[in-house]
């Protein structure tokens, strides 16, 4: 078995891991990560981009480094290169938790249980709950199973296909330092810049990829397509514009406008104007249509691994 192949065969395993099992309940490694880049903050902080940009270096660097050298020690075991491959894979990838959460927002909102659904949709966003009414709710999680998407599950797979196991973490890393520094916060907005950079470099491909794979995936592929091309631009984010907007016209929903981060009120940009209003039941149409990304997301990045390293040898 050559290492395109249990790169295959470990990749595929770990998305399966995910779907069936979702996160780890206990010693997560992403959490075991957040736990020491805020060790790592609270001794290189200061307001300078300079020690931010260590800050990401020493952190994603680290993790980057820790694939590479577990990755080196077991080339020459193909099954046990899988194994790591599936591990890292099932570690990083987080669609079932995104999945698990987005619908159980849904079903409070279905109950009509406003309040349970604003306390829950912090697992899933920071925007100000108590804000929302239960169409903002509904909007919000949409917004995020799109977001999260590309973050959580394409983006993971496509620098995966790229790097192998030090793609996997070093991907998840970025990710997360992001989440952690990247705000602009009075605090963060010099320290967190690099990180936050970072991240949009590394989320390009994997946003782009959701983005075709949504439009392939989704209701109306022409929609998504009109949307995205229209309306991405607008986005403040490079990388939640495409997805966001592909989502819309995938699900012929409208997405932006007003929303609040932190007590910060924000007016985004409209995504596919001329769709309708996101009701309660487009949240469970968001999860499915992410699922399906997903797996089109693996076929993708395996077979593109499997043909270029093939073409180079």
């Amino acid at each position: 078995m050559g290492a395109d192949r249990s790169y295959a065969y470990g990749a595929a395993a770990g998305l399966l891991g995910d779907l069936l099992l979702g996160d780890p309940q206990r010693m997560h490694p992403v959490a075991a990560f957040g736990r020491a880049a805020g060790c790592a903050e609270r001794v290189l902080w200061h307001d300078h981009r300079g020690w931010g940009a260590l800050h990401t270096l020493v952190c994603a660097g680290g993790a980057t480094a820790l694939g590479a050298v577990a990755a080196r020690a077991v080339r020459p075991r193909p099954v046990a290169s899988a194994a790591l491959t599936a591990a890292a894979t099932w570690a990083v990838v987080g669609g079932t938790s995104l999945a698990r959460e987005a619908s159980a927002v849904g079903r409070a909102l279905e109950r009509g249980d406003l309040a349970a659904a604003r306390a829950r949709l912090p697992h899933l966003c920071g925007r100000d709950p108590d804000a929302l009414d239960a169409d903002a709710v509904a909007r919000a999680v949409v917004e995020s199973v799109a977001e999260n998407t590309s973050d959580a599950v394409v983006g993971a797979l496509v620098w995966g296909a790229v790097a192998g196991v030090p793609g996997l973490l070093g991907f998840r890393a970025v990710n997360t330092l992001d989440a952690m520094v990247g705000h602009r916060s009075p605090r963060l907005r010099r320290f967190g810049w690099a990180s936050a950079r970072l991240d949009d470099v590394a989320g390009w491909p994997g946003a782009r990829l959701t983005a075709v794979l949504a439009a392939l995936a989704g209701d109306d592929p022409r929609g998504a397509v009109r949307a995205w091309r229209a309306d991405a631009h607008r986005h403040p984010s490079p990388n939640a514009g495409p997805v966001e907007a592909a989502f819309a016209g995938a699900l012929g929903v409208r997405l932006g406008g007003t929303l609040s981060y932190g007590g910060r009120v924000e007016h985004r940009p409209v995504l596919n104007g001329t769709g309708r209003p996101v009701e309660v039941a487009d949240i469970g149409r968001a999860v499915r249509l992410s699922r399906r990304v997903g797996l089109l997301a693996l076929g993708v990045t395996v077979a593109g691994r499997l043909i270029t390293r093939g073409r180079g040898r």
